[in-house]
């Protein structure tokens, strides 16, 4: 859906080729997200089909200008006026391999976690440095020069991801500390002393979602 929307927001700025849509989402969110040109043409060919875009002008589907309709307009003011739903999460990898590494003898959960930490902290500082770059940048402009657009949104995408990067560190520390109560709690109780609990002992659920404090 963020696709379709995003296609029709650049759109509804003037009709644009799909190879210009192409390289103008990609802009605006630094790269983050590449789009592959035939996603593109197939989003396209769905918004016609929609009634949301109409070709303008003849060429075939690869030299086709497409504009917004005024049901496309309409349909964008609705996104834009409506909340992303998070009742549905869309599934998250890292959170199905910690609940597939819980009861799966010979993986050592803890270390799973450790591994993933290291790499989400290695993101963030990667995202923190292209972050102080693009500022830097904005600050080299004369100070009558307006941000560039571009500029402003790469901003807005980065800093999400440094923020969702540190929401997940604080999650993987929370699992962990869960893994060595579990562990606590079992030496009391005459289990094993120390260490996480082995792979098919741990209890069904041990992983917490996103956000919830330990």
């Amino acid at each position: 859906m963020s696709i379709r929307f995003g296609l029709l927001a650049l759109l509804d700025q003037g009709p644009r080729y799909g190879s210009q849509l192409r390289a103008e989402f990609e802009s605006r969110t630094g790269t983050t997200w590449p789009l592959n040109i035939g996603q593109v043409y197939t989003t396209l060919g769905r918004l016609e089909r929609d009634g949301l875009i109409r070709p303008e002008g003849g060429g075939d589907a690869k030299q086709q200008l497409y504009a917004i309709t005024e049901e496309g307009r309409r349909s964008l003011v609705e996104w834009f006026d409506s909340p992303v739903d998070r009742t549905q999460p869309s599934r998250d990898e890292l959170a199905i391999k910690l609940a597939m590494a819980v009861g799966t003898p010979g993986v050592d959960l803890r270390e799973v976690i450790q591994r993933q930490r290291r790499h989400t902290l290695s993101a963030m500082r990667d995202y923190t440095r292209l972050k102080a770059d693009a500022m830097n940048a904005d600050r080299s402009r004369p100070e009558s020069a307006d941000s560039d657009p571009d500029d402003v949104a790469w901003l807005l995408v980065l800093e999400q991801l440094i923020f969702y990067a540190e929401a997940e560190v604080r999650w993987l520390d929370h699992c962990e500390a869960r893994l060595v109560r579990l562990a606590a709690q079992r030496a009391e109780r005459g289990g094993r002393a120390g260490g996480p609990p082995a792979a098919d002992e741990a209890p069904p659920r041990p992983v917490a979602r996103k956000g919830a404090s330990s």
